[in-house]
């Protein structure tokens, strides 16, 4: 993906001796400082790294933030010995650090313990604990509070109430058991959740508490003495009102998005579905929040915390901005008739372009 929004800069980084191999894009700088998560998996690469760095910049602009969009990723199993993930991370922070319009914060596969080694090594990050002043996104929920209030925000668009809706979320991890958590709270009902050993399935209602308590222990989500237990993608196959994909990108393809039963899919990950699914699902009647508006909690707290903000801000600001955000974009679907991704890229579009109008090298 190379167009004139960017990528503004892309690097691979190798270290032999400390077998690191990671690469870093920086999409747009435009309206400030690139911010964007650093992601730990065995088959990450450049591409991956390049599409999540653009829906960064189109994630910051959305929620109106005055910061760019980059994203990296460390190729590694974050599974590994606490030990050797932490001589990982700080090396790959050694090698970002004259990278200084790219401010790190965690991802799938990493967490505020390795953005606290990424901060001692080169003195910027997000989401740090709060021993060191942070506002910790995954231990507050935040990314999975924003989704929810984007899921209030399109209630009545997708023709549901989310007291009684039973929902499904594929990746019970540190967006979806948040989700979960929060929507549960509300009324909801967890009918199926799924990791990536398994998918665990209930028509009468999974125990969220249990569910986070096991994810806690490391254990999997199969070892829930309740439930219906089945392969990974299942959950796909699970009917439902709300179903959110909180894993990898391209879950959702055209070859599967006929297997979704659902009347509202809240995108928790990164481009996890299709351009084709997407409008599949829209020409069928189906509402999708894209990821770059409903999944923005996370870099709206890693924003607040950057400026100084307190944890009440940040959960103030969250559920304002993708509130409104979500009810704007989802009237100008309704106004053109073209899906809700559509009027989300031009409202991120103008914004970053009128940033771009501005500035000297662009």
């Amino acid at each position: 993906m190379s167009d004139d929004l960017g990528p503004y800069r892309s690097v691979h980084i190798r270290r032999p001796g400390v077998g690191l191999e990671a690469f870093v894009v920086i999409d747009n700088t435009a309206r400030g400082p690139a911010i964007g998560g650093v992601r730990m998996a065995p088959d990450a690469g450049l591409e991956e790294a390049r599409r999540l760095a653009r829906a960064m910049t189109l994630k910051n602009a959305a929620a109106d933030l005055a910061h760019g969009g980059g994203k990296s990723v460390i190729v590694a199993d974050p599974t590994m010995a606490p030990a050797r993930k932490e001589q990982l991370v700080r090396a790959f922070a050694d090698s970002i650090r004259d990278l200084g319009d790219y401010i790190p914060g965690p991802d799938m596969g990493t967490d505020e313990g390795c953005m606290a080694w990424v901060k001692d090594e080169i003195g910027r990050a997000v989401g740090l604990p709060r021993e060191l002043g942070g506002i910790p996104l995954d231990v507050i929920g935040a990314t999975g509070l924003g989704l929810v209030a984007a899921i209030e925000a399109a209630q009545r668009t997708a023709g549901i109430a989310i007291k009684g809706a039973r929902v499904a979320v594929q990746g019970f991890g540190a967006v979806g058991k948040h989700a979960a958590r929060f929507l549960a709270e509300r009324g909801a009902v967890l009918v199926a959740a799924s990791d990536s050993r398994g998918t665990l399935v209930d028509p009468d209602g999974l125990d969220v508490a249990a569910l986070i308590a096991l994810k806690a222990a490391g254990r999997p989500l199969s070892d829930h003495d309740r439930g219906d237990k089945r392969e990974r993608d299942a959950v796909i196959d699970v009917a439902c009102e709300i179903w959110i994909p909180a894993a990898r990108p391209d879950v959702i393809r055209t070859d599967n998005v006929g297997r979704l039963k659902a009347r509202l899919v809240a995108e928790g990950a990164n481009i996890p579905l299709d351009d084709a699914a997407e409008r599949a699902l829209h020409a069928g009647g189906v509402v999708v929040l894209p990821d770059f508006i409903a999944n923005a909690g996370g870099v709206i707290c890693a924003a607040v915390e950057y400026r100084g903000g307190s944890e009440a801000q940040a959960r103030s600001a969250i559920v304002d901005k993708i509130a409104a955000n979500t009810a704007s974009v989802l009237a100008e679907s309704a106004r053109s008739g073209e899906p809700p991704r559509s009027a989300a890229l031009a409202l991120a579009e103008r914004r970053v372009r009128a940033a771009m109008a501005l500035r000297r090298f662009r």
